[in-house]
C-alpha cells in the first residue's frame, strides 16, 4: 500500500469514528490519577469506591460520618500504604487463585449469615459492586501474605523468652489443653433422703448403660437432663481444665474423645459426662507413626501397564515364598529414594503419602505383605514393619508459646514497618 492509500484509509477511519459519536456528546473524563506511588498510580475511581464502601459501613453501624476532607485524606493515605505493599507482593510473585478468592468470599458471606447470592444482592442494595468487593478481598489477601512474610523476618523470639513465658502463670494458661464436654444432670429431689439419692444413682447408671448400648447422648441430654445447657444437647463448649466445674476437671484429664464417665455425685444430683473432643499439647502432640517399606514398579516406554502389574505380582509372590523383602526392593524397585535402603520409607505420619498408598498402609497388619495396588507413581506392594505414638507435646507447647509471643509483637512491629516504607516512598497526591 502506497502513502496516499495509507492516508486515505486512516482518514476514512477517523471520519467513521466522528460520524458514529452522538451529536450532543462532549468530552467526558472517565477517570483521573489521584496519586502517584512509586511505580503505581491510584485512580480517583478507586478513591470513590473506597469512599462509598466506608460510608455504607458507617451508615449500617449508625456511626457519624467524619468531615469529607478528613475522610478523603484518610482514604488516600490508606490506599498509598496498600499500594506500596501490593507492589511488594507483585515483585515477590504473590498470586491469589480464583479458588482461594471464591473460598474467601464464601466465608465472608457465611460470617454475615448469608448465602453467596444473598451477599451479592446485599452489596447491590447498598450501591456496591460485587466485582469491586472481590478485587478488594484479593488485595487484602495479597497484603496479608506480604505482612506475614515480612513480620516473620523482623520478629525474633529467643529461647529464653519462650522459657520465661512458659514458666509464667499466663504461659501455663495459654498452653493448657482444652476440653469439650457434654453433660447430663439427673437432679435430686428437694431434701432428698438416702433412698431417693440411691434411686437417682440407679437411673443414672441405667442411662449410662443405654448410652454404651448405642443411645444418642445428645438426644438424652435434651430430654433427660436438668442442666441449664440441656437445650444445647448438654454441650459445655471448649474450656480449659481450670474453667471446668471442679467435679469434672480431674476426670476430664484422663478421658479421650467419645469416652463416657459417671455417675459423678454433686450437691444437686448425679452427672454423666462425655468427652466430645480435646485439643492442645497433650492431644495434638501424640502423633501416630508408621514404619513401612515398599516395592514400586513404574510403567515406561519399554514396559506396559499390564507387564508392570504382572511383574509386581511375581515379585510379591517371591517375598511371600521367603525371599527377603529388602533384596527384592534393592534389585527391582523403581523408587530411587528407598531402593538402596531395601525399600524402607522410614517412620511417617498421616498425610505424607498419596491417598491410595496411605489407605493400604493404614489397613495393613504389621509384617503383612499387602496386595499389589496402583497409584500415580506406578504399581506397589508394601509391608508395615512397625507402629508407634511419638510424643511431640513439648514441641507443640514451644510452638504455642512462640506463636503467642509473636502475635503480641505483630501489630506494633507492623506499624513501625508501615511507617518506614511510607517514609521511603515517592508519593505525589494530585487531588
Amino acid at each position: 500500500m502506497n502513502m496516499k492509500n495509507s492516508f486515505l484509509t486512516l482518514f476514512s477511519a477517523l471520519i467513521f469514528l466522528i460520524a458514529t459519536q452522538p451529536v450532543h456528546a462532549g468530552l467526558v473524563i472517565l477517570d483521573e490519577i489521584g496519586a502517584i506511588v512509586d511505580e503505581d498510580v491510584i485512580m480517583t475511581s478507586e478513591i470513590e469506591i473506597r469512599r462509598k464502601a466506608i460510608k455504607a459501613q458507617l451508615s449500617n453501624s449508625k456511626q457519624q460520618l467524619p468531615p469529607e476532607a478528613a475522610l478523603n485524606k484518610q482514604i488516600i493515605e490508606r490506599l498509598v500504604v496498600e499500594s506500596l505493599q501490593l507492589q511488594m507482593a507483585e515483585r515477590a510473585g504473590v498470586r491469589i487463585s480464583d479458588e482461594e478468592l471464591n473460598d474467601a468470599m464464601l466465608r465472608i458471606a457465611d460470617q454475615n449469615q448469608m448465602s453467596l447470592a444473598e451477599f451479592q444482592q446485599e452489596l447491590i442494595g447498598e450501591g456496591l459492586s460485587y466485582i469491586d468487593m472481590r478485587n478488594q478481598v484479593r488485595r487484602e489477601i495479597s497484603i496479608s501474605r506480604v505482612q506475614q512474610g515480612v513480620m516473620r523476618r523482623r520478629i525474633q523470639i529467643s529461647e529464653q523468652e519462650i522459657k520465661t513465658f512458659l514458666a509464667s502463670e499466663l504461659g501455663s494458661t495459654i498452653t493448657a489443653d482444652e476440653y469439650r464436654l457434654a453433660h447430663i444432670l439427673l437432679p435430686f429431689p428437694e431434701d432428698a433422703n438416702s433412698s431417693q439419692i440411691q434411686t437417682v444413682k440407679t437411673q443414672a447408671m441405667a442411662l449410662i448403660q443405654s448410652i454404651n448400648d448405642g443411645a444418642d447422648f445428645k438426644s438424652l441430654a435434651l430430654t433427660q437432663s436438668a442442666a441449664t445447657n440441656a437445650n444445647d444437647f448438654g454441650d459445655l463448649g471448649w474450656r480449659k481444665a481450670i474453667q471446668l466445674p471442679t467435679i469434672f476437671a480431674d476426670v476430664a484429664l484422663t478421658m479421650q474423645p467419645n469416652d463416657i464417665d459417671g455417675p459423678i455425685k454433686s450437691g444437686s444430683g448425679y452427672h454423666i459426662i462425655k468427652m466430645l473432643d480435646r485439643r492442645g499439647a497433650t492431644a495434638e502432640g501424640q502423633v501416630p507413626q508408621t514404619q513401612v517399606r515398599h516395592v514400586l514398579i513404574t510403567p515406561s516406554e519399554i514396559r506396559s501397564e499390564s507387564e508392570c502389574k504382572e511383574f509386581a505380582e511375581t515379585l510379591r509372590e517371591e517375598v511371600i515364598q521367603g525371599r527377603p523383602f529388602e533384596e527384592i526392593a534393592t534389585l527391582h524397585s523403581d523408587d530411587p529414594g528407598s531402593a538402596l535402603s531395601g525399600g524402607d520409607l522410614g517412620w511417617s505420619r498421616r498425610g505424607i503419602f498419596v491417598p491410595e498408598f496411605e489407605d493400604h498402609l493404614l489397613k495393613a497388619e504389621i509384617d503383612e505383605i499387602s496386595g499389589v495396588f496402583r497409584t500415580v507413581h506406578g504399581y506397589h506392594f508394601l509391608q508395615v514393619t512397625g507402629r508407634r505414638i511419638e510424643d511431640f507435646s513439648e514441641v507443640f507447647k514451644l510452638r504455642q508459646a512462640e506463636n503467642f509471643l509473636r502475635s503480641q509483637k505483630f501489630e506494633e512491629e507492623l506499624q513501625s514497618w508501615l511507617m518506614e516504607i511510607r517514609e521511603d516512598a515517592f508519593v505525589e497526591i494530585r487531588i
